[in-house]
């Protein structure tokens, strides 16, 4: 990975963010950014704080919909869509901490930074990295029930730069079908019947766009593999970078983990997280599922104005 710095013209310079420099405000659209082609939307009010939104694995912006709605009268809210997933093009590279926070901090740079971070699930792991390695490029964040694992060890063999190639070539090949276009709508629902309590609104086109394509089966399958990966590529990082004093909220989803053990075990790993910063708390929702923007996007709301506040 790069080494940090905490001057934001450096980092700009140093992450390559010229490639987005003639890219308008307020927009959507396919950019260059670490190397990869990623799609990201540019809304909500032109002049207020920017809020960098990144999804969990095989996450959609749609997801973020109802926060949007909350958030875009006060924020600027970029919403990037990582290499492969949502309407970005396929990769150049295989997923991997370094090539998805080189992404992030690209972007972060554009939009002049810097930007609280919203990351749900496996994003919590690029974002971490991020306010890690580029501290100049993080005022805030919030991370969204986030993923974390306690006992995060090197793999022996990086298997998701020997498993990306199969996997996008059998994403393809099943997306050439139709088959995807077909049953995308159906799949979304039955997924969400485990990670929402909200009934899933979002049309059936919209998903069909998303989750009818064979690269995003692909790299749903490839990022699967590159978890174990980013897991203890980040607790290196740990070990070598701070996390820098910056508010921090972190949601903790209890309403679909299963028994006493398992609830303390998520909520105690979580606090860890809240507790890398002095300034950092952490909120359990016991009535939310995973997907805590759909469920409980006034929770999602109410932790974005608490770190812009002082309230972390």
């Amino acid at each position: 990975m790069t080494e940090p710095t905490g001057d934001l013209d450096a980092a700009a310079g140093a992450t390559g963010a010229t490639a987005l420099s003639a890219v308008p405000a307020g927009l959507e659209a396919v950019v260059e950014a670490g190397g990869e082609r990623v799609h990201l939307t540019d809304t909500g009010r032109p002049d207020g704080p920017t809020l960098l939104i990144t999804n969990g694995l095989g996450g959609a912006g749609f997801d973020w919909r109802a926060v949007v709605e909350r958030l875009s009268g006060a924020y600027r809210i970029v919403l990037l869509d990582r290499p492969g997933l949502g309407l970005s093009p396929a990769a150049q590279a295989p997923p991997s901490l370094r090539r998805d926070v080189a992404v992030l901090a690209d972007v972060a740079a554009w939009t002049g930074g810097p930007v609280t971070v919203l990351a749900h699930s496996m994003g919590g792991f690029h974002a971490e990295a991020l306010a890690r390695q580029w501290p100049a490029l993080v005022s805030a964040l919030v991370l969204v029930d986030p993923s974390y694992e306690a006992d995060a060890r090197p793999p022996a063999v990086r298997f998701a730069t020997l498993a990306a190639p199969v996997a996008q070539a059998a994403g393809s090949a099943l997306g050439a079908t139709g088959l995807l276009r077909l049953a995308g709508p159906a799949g979304r629902r039955f997924a969400m019947r485990f990670t929402s309590s909200v009934p899933d609104a979002t049309p059936d086109a919209e998903v069909r766009a998303v989750y009818g394509r064979g690269t995003v089966l692909g790299t749903m399958l490839t990022e699967n593999i590159a978890y174990r990966e980013m897991a203890a590529d980040l607790a290196g990082l740990r070990e070598r970078l701070p996390f820098p004093p910056v508010p921090l909220v972190v949601l903790t989803a209890l309403g679909d983990v299963d028994g006493d053990k398992a609830r303390r075990e998520w909520a105690s790993g979580h606090a860890r997280l809240a507790a890398m910063t002095p300034l950092g708390r952490q909120v359990e929702l016991t009535d939310s599922l995973h997907m805590v923007q759909i469920d409980r996007p006034d929770a999602v709301a109410d932790a974005v104005a608490a770190v812009h506040e002082g309230r972390a």
